[in-house]
């Protein structure tokens, strides 16, 4: 067996400019999803086929569904082509096109255009996520990995906290949503090209030492999915991201109809204080990964698996909540918990699969987790029409959440995978 090779690191000013150059992308990526969410009253009202259904909530979970399941399959495609190639190009193109798509959403006047969108929406920013948490891994060592990743896991929460004020954009009268969605997607475009000029690739080593094993699509899928440790992380991100989707996605929407919210006082307080959580969350929760890595291999997998015990009775809480005070102190916890995970998920698959595969393996992860997260939101959307109570609902997603701490216990970190590099031209 060939000895591990030495870790290959960016200079540290490389390494945090490029956290920060991905922040306000990020930012972007979930800016127009929540936006949708808190804008939901409006757009129905404002596109006649949706609104004036007999089943307005079942085709909203729909809509909501197909995003995630068109994000999901081309996850896999984005992922492997930032190993292959450039992770660098695949990141700006990607928001140069869906910023593109987010402005023409502003303009959609039916149902069907509505749905044209959403799925043109899940392709384009299906190939972000992997490549620059793979970009991140490859200029950060294990020292630094955690804190690195929930930076810009920061940029994800400022994006939906953002986006919780959209309710209150679509209910002014010089704004509306349309316009809203325009604004944001010329801010996108416009980003795309600086973000080109100074974004760099991950730290280069001799071609001999570290060689580019371009293998296929086919070997590099079987190489992950005969790794236990692998399928067993795909696992632990899916579960509780199918209640972390509802919680994005609905959360607005029911604390409107159970709380008797106005439109922008519902998504606002339905998103805000989680998500200031959750920014506490991959700070403190990234700190103490990267610190327990000093001391143990499975440092940062105990951190991950702590973050997860604070979710389950935090969603089991959101279920049952009488009051919005109740439920928004629940929905803090929810935040904590979710940085505490959050932070931790491409570091550990740093820890289990080779540096060339990063990106692969996240997009598979994506593909699993955000299919399974599309289907959450679409029976969500069927329950909440039949009237099923959100405490069976959320006392379900609280029992996958249990069985996610049990798995991520159970991987199997490599030590030699810890700090090793990937280079990119």
């Amino acid at each position: 067996m060939n000895d591990p090779l030495p870790p290959v690191r960016s200079a540290a000013g490389t390494a945090w400019l490029t956290v920060l150059l991905l922040m306000p992308v990020a930012m972007l990526n979930y800016l127009d999803r929540q936006m949708l969410a808190s804008m939901a009253t409006s757009v129905m009202a404002d596109i006649p086929s949706l609104g004036n259904a007999e089943n307005p909530q079942e085709l909203w979970g729909f809509m909501l569904g197909q995003f995630k399941w068109v994000y999901a399959a081309f996850s896999l495609i984005g992922g492997y082509l930032a190993d292959r190639f450039s992770r660098k190009l695949t990141i700006c193109a990607s928001l140069f096109v869906w910023s593109g798509v987010t402005a023409w959403t502003g303009q959609v006047t039916t149902y069907n255009e509505l749905l044209w969108a959403r799925s043109l929406m899940g392709f384009s920013e299906a190939f972000y996520i992997p490549a620059a948490l793979a970009l991140i891994a490859d200029h950060h060592s294990d020292a630094t990995r955690s804190r690195a990743v929930g930076l810009h896991q920061l940029g994800i929460s400022l994006g939906v906290i953002a986006g919780g004020f959209g309710g209150y954009a679509a209910d002014a009268p010089g704004i509306g949503w349309r316009n809203a969605f325009g604004f944001c997607g010329l801010a996108g475009m416009l980003y795309a090209l600086p973000l080109l000029l100074l974004l760099r690739g991950g730290p280069s080593v001799a071609q001999s030492a570290a060689p580019k094993l371009r293998q296929s699509p086919g070997r590099s899928l079987l190489e992950l999915l005969r790794n236990g440790s692998f399928l067993l992380l795909v696992l632990y991100f899916t579960l509780p991201a199918m209640a972390g989707w509802v919680v994005r996605d609905w959360m607005p929407k029911i604390f409107k109809d159970r709380y008797q919210l106005g439109q922008g006082f519902a998504g606002v307080t339905a998103t805000l204080y989680w998500q200031i959580a959750a920014i506490i969350g991959v700070i403190v929760g990234g700190y103490l990964a990267d610190r327990a890595m000093q001391r143990n291999i499975r440092g940062r997998i105990w951190i991950s698996a702590i973050g997860m015990a604070m979710i389950v009775p935090a969603i089991f809480g959101v279920g049952f909540a009488p009051t919005v005070l109740v439920a928004v102190l629940f929905l803090v916890l929810f935040g904590l918990g979710w940085g505490f995970f959050d932070c931790n998920n491409m570091p550990i698959l740093s820890q289990i699969v080779r540096p060339e595969l990063r990106a692969t393996g996240y997009g598979v992860m994506n593909f699993v987790s955000i299919s399974c997260g599309g289907l959450a939101d679409w029976m969500f959307g069927k329950l909440q029409q039949q009237g099923v109570p959100l405490s069976v609902s959320f006392g379900g997603f609280a029992a996958l959440a249990v069985v996610s701490i049990v798995l991520v216990l159970l991987i199997r970190p490599r030590a030699e995978l810890a700090s090793s590099p990937r280079s990119e031209s």
